[in-house]
């Protein structure tokens, strides 16, 4: 017979009762408005704007070292007239500057001194021996523990070691304490209670392995079992417990199987435990299918089970990248999981020991009438509680459960300041438990009902808005490829299988919708393999071309009055036609370019994001717009296309960046000759096919790779081409304009050139900066498909006072990612696309050589260099402005760091090149951040984010000075450059008499 939780509410709620009488007249420390903490925790409940500042303060005030940088940031942060700003700070922000000398010193250490209480107040100690004083007053308490060294971002695999070596300290100093504590509560020997090992620890799987990511499944687990193993072996010397924690979602698979792998190599070892996070819709699943593996295995197992500490995070990235939110949206659907869940694992308690834990009164008097009526031993599960906060319920909890475990983080503030504005956000939430209970004096009934019956009322009285009918809807990016989900991971493999059993064969070329061969071909090959032949492509040359520009003239007079809303129509084909085989066309990219997944799947993305995109914008420009109001007259403004359209391509996006010119051309009225890059012409032969299946009519589309030497200027001179869009190099660009210029015989219009050039972008570092995140970020933009991206970062500019800690920690993150083909997504960085980029790219590397010191010179394994397109991962500094790589496009792995003395240098340096294209900042000032936005000029800034990853629409792409000449790609006047405004204006009085329109406005 089966236990129903709502037919146990009764018992519950009077549990729940009884432990809130227990309690009555207390409150925890954090909402004692007696003390700074509670004072600051008051307002922040009171003032969003205030809580806001006051937890990013709070995440900054480790990095600011000096009276000068914590005054500035006090004035910063909270200069404003808002009454809800405690005195202490509103009179700092506004006072410490006409203070100055001792008065501001004075009150920047108040300041400094208060928050850093409030940090010590969740953390045990900073010290191993602080950690161990303080477990031992909790022992003497009645308190058991669980021990966790604070940090979670390890950019490097020497921070991964330190991070271990944390624990291994920590371990060895409880060590030599152990035999002085007895067992708590009946225990003996080593067991808490009859039954629990006195030593607990849990442990953040990802710091213990700088690689983790969730693309990389297997490599990320034994990653982190090789370096959690030894921390795992002398709590097994101990007699203890580990617990792995769970962290973000994109975590989760790889935490799972690392638990399989650990407690499958010391099979005779029971105590290692797992948490689950009940706020995840899949929690359900996740823990039928472990308790499932456990019985299989015939493993006993520990589950602790808790609500979950990132739901902000995973909301806004799945919201941010287009996937569906994987956290229960209410909260009472994570208690009522959290009830559910309970169930289950005390259902398996022969199997299963649970540790739950939660400061919600209502959770655990569920789980404690459930583990009465399913007649649960008392040793198979306990209850745990976060140090520092909810001291009333964490003493009422012993008194009825005498089983309770506190969480205890130590470690560094640095670290710490992370997960105090964690445990300061999980305070403030409106729905927090604790919140309800000890700062809003909710009714007691209202917190103890069954979270079903929360639900429901909630539901009820959100009124939900009807959704949008009107035309297409509105314009949403492509989700990003999301590798939590192994129907990904394993989809990438099948699709590079796929691709790879087809190639090597003949690419013709496509003229007024027939295929047309050559009798010269040019072979495209893999960079990471050159012997492997992706396709024999045939070449255009001169006649080909004309082919080519006649059929698209003869298209162009009955394209062009095709109604936007058909052209429009046949790209909402196209970009079906590109979700549909999305797989295939991001493993031709992995193959022929060397991209790694989720780049080839990103640039796949932002092809259907320019479909999607320009067929809305043209919809929108499509409409004749009434230009005026006067009297008597009609005038109509409209669009047609200008004409053929020459697309010339690059290779580093081979299809977006195609897609994205040539649909601009082609939803303009404007039909094209489309000349792709040698490198990706395989990838370019993809918009054949998708053009086919998109039923656009012949001669609109003419797909001509050629050598460059033979039909570049040729296309670009042929008086029938009225537009050129190209992306590439400046010198090309500028060699393009030059030609465009000339009016050749026959020529009938002036062309038009889109030209999207070069970069040389830089990314500041502010002395303020996340490290964690600057660091990452650098390596990303600077190294991501090996430095090819006309956005990446050429130039990190840091400033002084951070200077040696940033270059030490982007030192070591450079050597600790991992090199090779693409295929594999272990790697981070694989060959460049052929071997003359690998020519151009080592001549760079040499400069970089003479002009500055070499930090980093990453080379890959001498077997994979003979045989592939590699050049090491090179980053120097000592390079200043006059320096050759300071202004030099090198479009390959090579970065210069570059030093500033403050941040005015800083962004002197960054406008020095002759590019204006890409920049970006990482700053906690909100002063340097909204004067980089002034001063930063290139065409696309991003504020505490990488140089790269424009977005159609949200980050509409393109630069100015010797970047570009045109509009931003993928914003809303891009399709203008393809256009011809034409008005029309009509007569509409006759014999004195005109139509009186309802918007006339000369009567009155």
């Amino acid at each position: 017979m089966t236990t129903d939780i709502s037919s146990l509410d009764p018992r519950i709620i009077t549990r729940g009762r009884e432990f809130f009488a227990s309690i009555s007249g207390e409150s925890p420390s954090v909402f004692n408005k007696g003390w700074w903490t509670g004072k600051v925790m008051d307002w922040a409940m009171k003032n969003e704007d205030f809580k806001v500042q006051m937890f990013r303060f709070v995440d900054v005030l480790p990095y600011l070292n000096t009276s000068e940088s914590l005054s500035r940031h006090i004035e910063e942060y909270f200069a404003g007239d808002d009454s809800n700003i405690p005195d202490v700070l509103k009179w700092g922000a506004t006072k410490t500057k006409l203070g100055g000398g001792l008065v501001a010193k004075v009150l920047n250490m108040t300041i400094r001194s208060n928050i850093e209480s409030m940090a010590r107040q969740f953390i045990i100690g900073q010290t191993a021996k602080e950690a161990v004083k303080g477990i031992r007053k909790l022992r003497k308490d009645g308190f058991a523990f669980v021990i966790d060294l604070l940090g979670e971002a390890t950019v490097s695999e020497a921070e991964s070691a330190a991070y271990r070596d944390g624990y291994l300290e920590v371990l060895d100093a409880i060590h030599k304490e152990l035999d002085k504590w007895p067992a708590l509560d009946g225990g003996s020997g080593n067991a808490d209670w009859g039954h629990a090992p006195r030593v607990n620890v849990a442990v953040k799987p990802s710091a213990f392995y700088s690689q983790s990511k969730a693309v990389d499944l297997d490599g990320t687990a034994e990653g982190m079992l090789a370096s959690i193993e030894p921390v795992y072996r002398k709590v097994m010397e101990m007699g203890g417990f580990l617990c792995i924690d769970m962290e973000q979602l994109k975590y989760k698979e790889a935490t799972v199987e690392l638990y399989k792998r650990l407690r499958s190599k010391y099979p005779d070892y029971p105590h290692l435990g797992i948490v689950f996070q009940a706020y995840l819709k899949s929690v359900d699943q996740d823990v039928s299918e472990f308790l499932a593996w456990a019985r299989e295995k015939q493993f006993p197992v520990s589950i602790r089970l808790v609500k979950g500490a990132y739901w902000d995070y995973e909301t806004v990235m799945a919201k941010q990248n287009g996937w569906p939110v994987p956290v229960w949206t209410y909260k009472p659907e994570s208690d009522a999981a959290y009830e559910r869940v309970s169930k289950v694992i005390l259902e398996n308690s022969d199997i299963c020991h649970f540790a739950c834990a939660s400061h919600n009164i209502r959770t655990i008097a569920a789980v404690m009438e459930l583990a009465t009526a399913l007649k649960v031993p008392e040793e198979r599960y306990e209850f745990q509680v976060l140090y520092g906060m909810a001291e009333p319920v964490r003493k009422g909890l012993k008194n009825v459960a005498r089983r309770v475990r506190l969480y205890c983080p130590y470690g560094d503030l640095l670290p710490g300041m992370a997960y105090l504005v964690r445990r300061l956000l999980e305070n403030t939430a409106n729905e927090s438990f604790l919140k309800q209970t000890f700062a809003d004096e909710t009714d007691r009934d209202r917190l103890l009902e069954n979270p079903e019956v929360t639900l429901r009322r909630q539901l009820e009285s959100k009124c939900k808005a009807p959704a949008s009918q009107e035309g297409l809807g509105r314009f949403r990016n492509f989700p990003m490829v999301d590798f939590t989900l192994e129907a990904e991971r394993t989809a990438f493999p099948a699709a590079i299988e796929r691709v790879r059993a087809r190639a090597g064969g003949t690419v013709p070329l496509f003229i007024n919708g027939q295929a047309v061969e050559t009798g010269d071909f040019l072979d495209s090959y893999n960079p990471a393999n050159p012997a492997e032949i992706i396709g024999r492509v045939c070449q255009a040359g001169v006649d080909e071309v004309d082919r080519a520009i006649e059929a698209a003239s003869a298209a162009y007079l009955s394209w062009r009055d095709v109604a936007p809303e058909a052209r429009a129509a046949v790209l909402l084909r196209a970009a079906q036609y590109l979700k549909d085989n999305i797989h295939d066309f991001s493993a031709i990219q992995v193959l022929e370019v060397g991209k790694q997944w989720d780049q080839a799947h990103a640039d796949v993305a932002e092809a259907i994001d320019f479909l999607e995109y320009y067929a809305r914008e043209m919809i929108r420009l499509g409409k004749p717009r009434r230009m005026g109001q006067a009297p008597g007259e009609m005038s109509h403004l409209f669009y047609q296309g200008k004409g053929v359209a020459a697309v010339i391509a690059p290779w580093n996006f081979p299809l977006a960046i195609s897609v994205g010119m040539v649909s601009a051309a082609i939803v303009s009225g404007c039909p094209v000759v489309y000349k792709p890059a040698g490198s990706s012409s395989c990838v370019g032969q993809g918009l054949v096919e998708m053009w086919k299946a998109a039923g656009l009519p012949a001669g609109v589309f003419n797909y001509t790779p050629g050598r460059g030497s033979v039909i570049g200027d040729y296309l670009v001179d042929h008086p029938s081409v009225a537009v050129i869009a190209f992306t590439g190099s400046m010198e090309i660009g500028l060699r393009i304009q030059e030609r465009a210029a000339k009016v050749g015989p026959g020529q009938q219009q002036c062309k038009r050139v889109i030209a999207e050039m070069g970069g040389k972008n830089a990314i500041i570092i502010d002395d303020d900066a996340d490290l964690d995140e600057a660091v990452l970020g650098v390596l990303y933009a600077a190294f991501g498909f090996q430095g090819q991206k006309c956005s990446a970062c050429s130039r990190v500019i840091v400033l002084d006072a951070i200077y040696d800690k940033f270059v030490s920690r982007l030192t070591e993150a450079a050597n600790s990612v991992k090199l090779g083909p693409a295929e594999d997504p272990a790697n981070a960085m694989g060959p460049v696309v052929d071997k003359h980029a690998q020519e151009n790219v080592l001549r760079y590397v040499r400069i970089a050589e003479q002009e500055g010191n070499v930090l980093v010179r990453r080379e890959v394994s001498d077997e994979l260099k003979a045989s592939g397109c590699y050049v090491p991962l090179t980053i120097v500094d000592g390079i200043t402005r006059e320096h050759r790589i300071a202004q030099e496009e090198v479009f390959g792995p090579v970065l210069a760091v570059m030093r500033a003395r403050d941040m005015s240098e800083a962004l002197d340096i960054a406008n020095s090149s002759r590019f204006a294209l890409t920049g970006a900042i990482y700053s906690r000032s909100p002063a340097n951040l909204e004067r980089a936005s002034r001063e930063f000029r290139v065409g696309n800034l991003y504020l505490n984010k990488p140089s790269v990853g424009a977005l159609v629409e949200r980050h509409a792409f393109g630069g100015f000075k010797m970047s570009g000449v045109g509009s931003k790609s993928g914003g809303p006047d891009y399709l203008l450059q393809f256009l011809d405004p034409r008005l029309v204006c009509e007569n509409t009085m006759r014999r004195g008499f005109a139509p009186i329109e309802e918007d006339d406005d000369w009567l009155s």
